[in-house]
Formats: C-alpha cells, structure tokens, sequence
C-alpha cells in the first residue's frame, strides 16, 4: 500500500488504485445499492492500462523476448497502454515506437514523447485489417527494425492476468477492508477495448465470489455488464451494433470499442451489453468530474452512462437499485489529463 515507506521506482506506483464510494451519483440517481468507482487516474501513467504494460515487459523479459538496452518494443494503441509502455520502457532500458491513430488526443503523443517515444499517427477510419491502421503499420515495422517486439495488447496473455491477479484483488482486499471479510462485488461494469480489462476481472471477482458462496443469482455470484460505444461491433447479440438512423458509425470516445473481436476478450465472461453514445457518455463524464469531484476521462463516462442505463431499463437493473445489500463496482478507466484539449471538456 502506499504512504507505507519510500517506494523504489515509478513502476511501484502503478495499480493500488483507491475504489471510491460515489455518494453523490448514487443520491442524484436515486439508488440505494452501493456504487463505487475504481480510479484508474491514480496509477504512475494515469491509466488501467499502466498495469498490462508492465506485466507484458517483465513477462517478455522472462521469455527471453525482451532483452534492455537492445530490444525496441512496438505497439498499436489508443493511448492508455503506449503511455504505460513508455513509462516502464524508460525506467527499464527499452526504445519504444507507438502507431497511434489520429482522433486520439494531443495529451496522449506529447506524454508518449516526453517519455522517449517515437510516435506515427495513422488513419483513423483506416480498417484494423488494413496495412495502413496503427495495427498494419506496426506488424510492418516489427519487420523492418532489428530486434523489434510487439507485445501486442490484443492477444496478449498477461493483459487479462494483469487484472485477474492484479485489479480483481485490490477491489476484493477493500471492499473487505470496509464491509466485512464476507463481503463482495454482486455487479461489475466495464468499457470494453481489447477485452483484458472485463475479461480478468470477471475472471478474478468470480473466483473468489464462488469460493465464498455469494447469495445471489449470479453467475459464479457476478452480474458482468460491459459498456460498448454506439459503432462498436464488439456487442453481443450482433444486433446492437447495427446503427440506427440518426446514429454515427465513427465515435469520439477513446480507449474502448473496436471493429473487430480482440484474441484477449472472451465475451462469454460478459453477461449483458449496454451501448453508449458520444453524448451520454461525456454528460455522464461531466456529472462525475462536477458532482464527485473526479479527475477522469471520457470512458469513465461512458461506463457511468452504462451502468445507470442498466440500472434504470432492465427488470434485474431495477431490482439491483433499489436493494442496499448489492455492491457496484464501475471501473473508470483513466484521467481528465489525457483529454485537456478536447471539445467535451468545455462544452
């Protein structure tokens, strides 16, 4: 834990994120669960990300994948993971390069500069497929530059495991600490990207939920609902993704939603999708910044703007409001810092 005695890097201050009661949403909305916002902004990076960052360097390293000084790494991102690359390749001894489409934000590409990187932008409405995506053009440079890696955040093993053996006991050891040794999270809502974020977590919760005999409906004793933006196609049944009149295929939101099914999501762990757009997302950003006084980006709105659809149109939503017995955990994915610019923030 932190505040525990001097820390011997920056990586130690990645994760033991604090899990914050959300006491003024909770009256606004009129619910009598228990909500509680995971704060992701608190960690080195300012993001979730910063954890399957340094999980897949070390783990590389073990492999004999990753070797400091000599190895350059190459990734595709949004952002969120290429700034926790940075972070930890410049404590370790790595040269990093990141593609990094265009919508995503100026914060994002000076912090990943600052830090060492060499950023290329992309197209943003380039196909993932497409050798021209920030995907495409990083498989090309992994082999065109001598001892480049891609970790690749997609597939990559150690992105669930990150919160599965990471994320998922920090929530479990305080919800504890505050509720009782028997306590739990009933219901987990989650922005879905490249999937390691609900997967591990659902993953996590629900092992030990089991193991503890949770009293509810649930499976393993774990409502898992992920929160997927309105041109997304990661959305199960397939029928929500369609775009209805009036709707945009493109969305600002950054960090969660894509065109295609990452190897790392496994959906079966999510037991009902919500879809968000543009404009709930950042009015529900707006309401956590202003009413919870919480520094955090726009994909924390969007999982806020889930949840409360969830809780207020579904029977079993309904249900879980208004019984103070069940506990919500929201994760919120990064920091207002990475969008300062944007046109959300002021309008």
């Amino acid at each position: 834990m932190r505040g525990e005695g001097i820390v011997n890097s920056s990586l130690d201050l990645i994760g033991n994120t604090p899990l914050v009661n959300l006491g003024k949403i909770t009256e606004e909305n009129n619910l009598k669960c228990t909500l509680l916002g995971k704060v992701e902004a608190f960690s080195a990076g300012g993001s979730v990300k910063d954890r399957i960052a340094l999980r897949m360097i070390l783990e590389a390293e073990k492999e004999g994948r990753l070797i400091r000084g000599v190895s350059t790494i190459i990734e595709p991102t949004s952002g969120n993971t290429g700034i926790g690359l940075c972070l930890a390749a410049a404590r370790l001894g790595y040269k990093v390069i990141i593609t990094l489409p265009e919508k995503m934000s100026l914060e994002k590409e000076r912090m990943m500069t600052a830090l060492g990187a060499r950023i290329i932008r992309t197209p943003t409405d380039a196909p993932s497929e497409s050798a021209d995506s920030n995907i495409g053009v990083a498989r090309r440079l992994v082999h065109e530059i001598e001892n480049a890696v891609m970790l690749d955040q997609y597939s990559n093993i150690n992105n669930a495991l990150a919160h599965e053996k990471g994320t998922a006991v920090e929530i479990i050891r305080d919800i504890q600490a505050t509720r009782g040794e028997n306590a739990i999270a009933d219901v987990l809502f989650a922005g879905v990207g490249t999937g390691g974020t609900i997967t591990g977590l659902a993953r996590g919760l629900r092992k030990h939920n089991k193991s503890q005999n949770a009293k509810n409906d649930y499976k393993d004793g774990l409502l898992v609902v992920g929160v997927d933006p309105v041109g997304s196609s990661l959305a199960l049944p397939a029928s929500l993704n369609r775009i209805e009149d009036g709707q945009s295929a493109s969305y600002a939101i950054e960090g969660i939603g894509y065109d295609f099914i990452p190897a790392g999501l496994d959906r079966n762990e999510v037991d009902y999708w919500i879809k968000t757009s543009d404009d709930e997302s950042f009015d529900c950003a707006h309401q956590l910044i202003r009413s919870e006084g919480l520094l955090i980006g726009g994909s924390a709105g969007s999982c806020l703007a889930g949840a409360l659809k969830y809780l207020r149109t579904t029977e079993e939503g309904r249900k879980i409001s208004q019984d103070p017995s069940k506990t919500v955990v929201l994760i919120f994915a990064d920091s207002i810092r990475n969008y300062i610019t944007k046109d959300w923030i002021l309008n």
